[in-house]
C-alpha cells in the first residue's frame, strides 16, 4: 500500500482507489439496468446509511426522484434516514438497531431494492435492515469499504471499495452512485416504455388529486353562490324587504341559509359576518 503525505496526498490516495474501482464498473452498470426495470415496473428503491453514508444514500434517491442529467419521469426512491420523526420515534421505542429495519418492513415490497451504504460494513442497524429486507423479499445491494465485512455477507450483492481511509471510500461511493444513475438513464432510454409506465402511474395519481381539488372548487363555488344569495336576502331585508318573517337577522347580516347553516363570507356583501361565528 502506498503511503501518501497529508492534503495533496489525499488526491493521490483517491486516484489510486479510483483506478482499482474502475474494474468494478460492470457491477454499477448491472445495478443501474436492473434498477430501471424494477422502478420502471412500479417498484421502489429504499436506501440507508449512517453519517456521511446517509448523505450518499439521500443523494442517490434525489437523483431518481428528481433527475440525474436529462429530464425523465420521477421514480419512487426513499432515503430511510430522512424521515426524522420516524427514525427518532423508532430509536426511542425499539432501539437504534431497528431504525431502518422497521421502515423496510413498512415500505418494502417483494421485488423492491434496498441499497445499503457503509464504509465499515459493520453497522448493526444496516445489518438488521438487510435481514428485514430479505425476509420481505426485497433485494439487498451493499456499497461498503474493504472486503470482507459483515454487510457484504448479509447482502444479495455487494460492491466493496478497497481504500485505506473512510473519506476515500465515501468519495468512491459517490462515483458509484453516479455510475448507477448513468446506467439507469441509459437503460430507460433503451426501453422507454418503463419510464412511461412509471410516469403514467404518477400522472394518474396527479389527475386524481387535481380532480379532487376541482370538485372541492366546485363545492366551494356552490358555497359562495349560497353566500351571495343569502347576502342578497340580507340586503333586501335591510332595505325593508322582509324574507319569511325574519327582517331582524337579514338586517343584521346573519345571512342564514334555508337549511339553517350560517353563510360564510356574508361579510363580503356588506353584512357584519355574525353568521360566520355561529
Amino acid at each position: 500500500m502506498t503511503v501518501h503525505p497529508p492534503a495533496v496526498g489525499h488526491c493521490d490516495e483517491l486516484q489510486d482507489a479510483l483506478g482499482a474501482f474502475r474494474a468494478s464498473a460492470h457491477i454499477t452498470e448491472g445495478w443501474g439496468e436492473r434498477l430501471a426495470a424494477v422502478l420502471g415496473g412500479g417498484g421502489r428503491l429504499l436506501a440507508a446509511g449512517n453519517g456521511g453514508s446517509a448523505a450518499q444514500a439521500q443523494h442517490l434517491t434525489a437523483e431518481l426522484v428528481g433527475r440525474y442529467r436529462d429530464d425523465r419521469p420521477p421514480f419512487s426512491a426513499i432515503a430511510l434516514h430522512a424521515d426524522t420523526s420516524s427514525t427518532t420515534a423508532i430509536a426511542n421505542d425499539y432501539g437504534v438497531d431497528e431504525v431502518f429495519a422497521r421502515q423496510v418492513r413498512a415500505h418494502g415490497r417483494a421485488g423492491d431494492v434496498l441499497m445499503l451504504l457503509s464504509t465499515s460494513g459493520a453497522s448493526a442497524n444496516l445489518l438488521s435492515a438487510a435481514d428485514a429486507a430479505r425476509a420481505a423479499g426485497v433485494r439487498v445491494w451493499a456499497l461498503t469499504g474493504c472486503a470482507p465485512n459483515p454487510l457484504m455477507a448479509g447482502s444479495d450483492e455487494s460492491l466493496c471499495v478497497d481504500a485505506p481511509s473512510t473519506a476515500t471510500v465515501q468519495e468512491i461511493h459517490l462515483v458509484a452512485v453516479h455510475m448507477i444513475c448513468a446506467a439507469f438513464d441509459t437503460a430507460l432510454a433503451r426501453s422507454p416504455g418503463a419510464g412511461t409506465e412509471a410516469g403514467a402511474a404518477a400522472g394518474t395519481g396527479a389527475a386524481r388529486g387535481n380532480g379532487a381539488r376541482q370538485n372541492g372548487a366546485r363545492a366551494g363555488g356552490a358555497r359562495q353562490n349560497g353566500v351571495r344569495r343569502d347576502g342578497a336576502a340580507a340586503n333586501g331585508a335591510r332595505d325593508g324587504v322582509r324574507g319569511k318573517g325574519a327582517p331582524g337577522d337579514g338586517a343584521r347580516g346573519n345571512g342564514v341559509r334555508d337549511e339553517g347553516v350560517p353563510a360564510n363570507g356574508a361579510r363580503g356583501d356588506g353584512a357584519r359576518g355574525k353568521g360566520t361565528r355561529r
